[in-house]
């Protein structure tokens, strides 16, 4: 038994590699994909947009049309993301979430919404990151009280957000881990005389160029030594794959509110 799965915002880059993975996965069965009502490609075939050839099924523009779905995938945007949700919500249907940047008050609603349908929530969905969340919570435990600590994270020049999703994630994991709120000793940029750092804070550097598909760095630096924790992407095939992972696991998921993590039972 496959678990039907549909694309939501199925025509950009991230779109066309989950396309590509849902049809790779031998226990998926991609049924459907939606772009906005004023795209090219509407009523396209999904494998043809994807780049793997025809399969079948055509593009939609409205979630009413992929009634037959059990599990949809949102890698859109803010407010078509919480669209989306609100939808899924309405309909008792599963969905992972993979847009980043969301504010507290947003997180709060999607973490609403699982009460009535089980959603995942995750900044990053490949398992090389979630792994190095693992480790991050371990590293922080061991020497994170004595170290100062600074997150490096390098995207594309096309991502709208900074900084990234995963790198907040990770600040938050270590602030969680070590009893601080990173609403207060997250450091977002330094400029000028600065005086000496604090200890407590978590500093953050991000850059924008080119076609970076993803790449993050925590520092935990000590007088005479520095571990430096560190994961790199080379294709967004990478995020795609586990999102078909989550999916997957969602399909059989009670209610609730949900990240990588416990895909991966690692909680």
């Amino acid at each position: 038994m496959k678990v039907k799965v549909a694309i939501l915002g199925c025509s950009g880059r991230m779109g066309r590699n989950l396309i590509q993975a849902a049809v790779e996965h031998k226990s998926i069965e991609l049924v459907g994909g939606t772009v906005r009502s004023s795209s090219s490609f509407v009523n396209f075939d999904l494998g043809e947009l994807a780049g793997i050839g025809a399969i079948g099924q055509k593009t939609a523009t409205n979630l009413n049309d992929l009634l037959n779905a059990d599990v949809f995938i949102d890698f859109t945007a803010i407010e078509t993301t919480l669209e989306n949700l609100k939808w899924c919500q309405q309909h008792h249907k599963a969905l992972v979430i993979g847009t980043t940047g969301f504010s507290d008050e947003q997180v709060s609603l999607i973490k609403k919404a699982g009460e009535l349908m089980p959603v995942i929530l995750a900044p990053n969905t490949s398992v090389g990151v979630n792994l190095m969340f693992k480790l991050l919570e371990v590293t922080a435990k061991a020497i994170g009280d004595y170290t100062d600590i600074e997150i490096f994270e390098a995207h594309h020049r096309f991502k709208k957000d900074a900084p990234s999703g995963t790198a907040v994630k990770m600040g938050q994991v270590i602030a969680d881990t070590l009893g601080r709120d990173l609403n207060k000793v997250a450091v977002y940029g330094r400029e000028g005389i600065t005086g000496e750092r604090d200890k407590e804070t978590i500093g953050f550097a991000t850059v924008r160029a080119g076609d970076i598909v993803g790449e993050h760095t925590a520092f935990f630096a000590d007088i005479g030594e520095r571990l430096e924790i560190t994961h790199r992407a080379s294709s967004r095939m990478t995020f795609a794959l586990g999102a078909m992972r989550a999916a997957f696991w969602l399909s059989e998921a009670d209610n609730g509110f949900y990240d990588m993590q416990d895909v991966l039972g690692l909680k």
